[in-house]
Order: structure tokens, then C-alpha cells, then sequence
């Protein structure tokens, strides 16, 4: 006769087949977090296999095309942008240079009407008391390389496009002789202003000088 178990007790075989098979975790720690955990449905199956959706790498995928899409958008507005800004600096970098130049044949136009209308005829005219030197100092040297300048600023921008126009290096080359001839008109021109001041009180010298403003008129 075998003996009885007591009550309330369980054999080991028992417990064993009672225990569940602990799943691995390790797994399931390092996986991505958009794989999403698809259990076997076979019975007894407790290895805890794990796949990945078709369907929801096919999702994340669409939305990672949609990211770099908005991306590639910003970016190609960002180089449009980019390109209007450029082109509106060259816009303004052009009419810069055009009234720069403008500005300088206004300024040899003036030269020119000073010493064809003034200077000259005070010269011919040759009075004594009146020095054409000392009131206009080297005016027909300024006149000169004021032409100059204005050659080369022609030369540097006629029949050359907008954006390869380089008019710094044509005051580099001329820098010297500018910087000579200005000195001397600059070093005599508070001279010149007292000298045109006391012939201003002759009434004689006045009145030539009166009819060489109206010529210019």
C-alpha cells in the first residue's frame, strides 16, 4: 500500500509543472521603440519571440520622408531668400557705382564752366591787381586728374556686367596723384577765400568778377 501525501503539500514534480517559463526582457529592453511586440499564438509557446509590424515600419517610414520633405522645403525657401537678398545688394551695389560716376562728370562739368568762363578771362584779361594764382589755385591740375579719374571709371564699368564692375582697384591706381594735387588746392584755400574777400571790397575787380558769375549764369 503506497503512502499518502499529506494534505496541502505538493510534490516537487507538481510545483515545476505549476511554475511558469520566465520570458526574456533583454530583448525587449533593446528593442527600437516604433517595433512594436507581437506575442506567438501558438499554445505552450512561451519563448517570447518578437517581430516587427510591416504596417507600422511602413508608417514611421512615411513619416520620416515627410520630415525630410518639410526639411528640403525650409531649405529651398532658405536659398530663395538667400537669392532675392543677393540680387537686391548687386540692384543697389550697380546704381551705387552709376551715381557715383554721374556725380563725378557733374563735377567736371562745373570745373570745366569755372575755368572756360572765369579763370580764363581773368587771365586774359591780365589786371594788376588781381592774382588769378592765388584765387584759384591749381584748379586746371584738379580739372586734369579729375578727368582722369572719371576715364578710368568709364574704362572699369562700360560694356562690363554689373557684378564683375571693380572700381576700387581705379582709386587704388590713382590714390598717389589724387592725393598730391588735392593737397595743394586744399593747403591754399583758405587763402583763396580772404584773397576773393579783399577784391570784393575793389569795385573795379568786383565788377570783373561780377561778369564772370553772370557768364556762368
Amino acid at each position: 500500500m503506497e503512502p499518502k501525501e499529506a494534505p496541502g503539500k505538493e510534490t516537487m514534480g507538481t510545483r515545476k509543472k505549476s511554475l511558469p517559463f520566465p520570458r526574456p526582457r533583454l530583448y525587449m529592453l533593446e528593442r527600437r521603440k516604433t517595433d512594436p511586440v507581437v506575442e506567438s499564438s501558438v499554445p505552450g509557446d512561451y519563448s517570447g519571440t518578437l517581430t516587427r509590424s510591416q504596417s507600422h515600419r511602413t508608417e514611421y517610414n512615411q513619416k520620416l520622408q515627410e520630415k525630410m520633405t518639410s526639411q528640403a522645403g525650409c531649405s529651398t525657401a532658405e536659398t530663395l531668400t538667400q537669392e532675392k537678398e543677393h540680387q537686391r545688394m548687386m540692384a543697389k551695389r550697380s546704381k551705387i557705382i552709376k551715381e557715383l560716376i554721374q556725380t563725378e562728370k557733374d563735377y567736371l562739368n562745373d570745373l570745366d564752366l569755372c575755368i572756360r568762363e572765369v579763370v580764363q578771362p581773368l587771365r586774359n584779361k591780365q589786371i594788376d591787381q588781381l592774382d588769378v594764382d592765388s584765387l584759384f589755385s591749381n584748379i586746371e591740375s584738379v580739372h586734369q586728374i579729375s578727368a582722369k579719374l572719371l576715364s578710368l571709371l568709364e574704362e572699369a564699368t562700360t560694356d562690363v556686367e554689373p557684378a564683375m564692375q571693380v572700381i576700387g582697384k581705379v582709386f587704388l591706381q590713382i590714390k598717389g596723384p589724387l592725393e598730391d594735387i588735392y593737397k595743394i588746392y586744399c593747403y591754399h584755400h583758405d587763402e583763396a577765400h580772404s584773397v576773393l574777400e579783399s577784391y570784393e571790397k575793389e569795385e573795379e575787380l568786383k565788377q570783373h568778377l561780377s561778369l564772370c558769375i553772370q557768364s556762368l549764369k
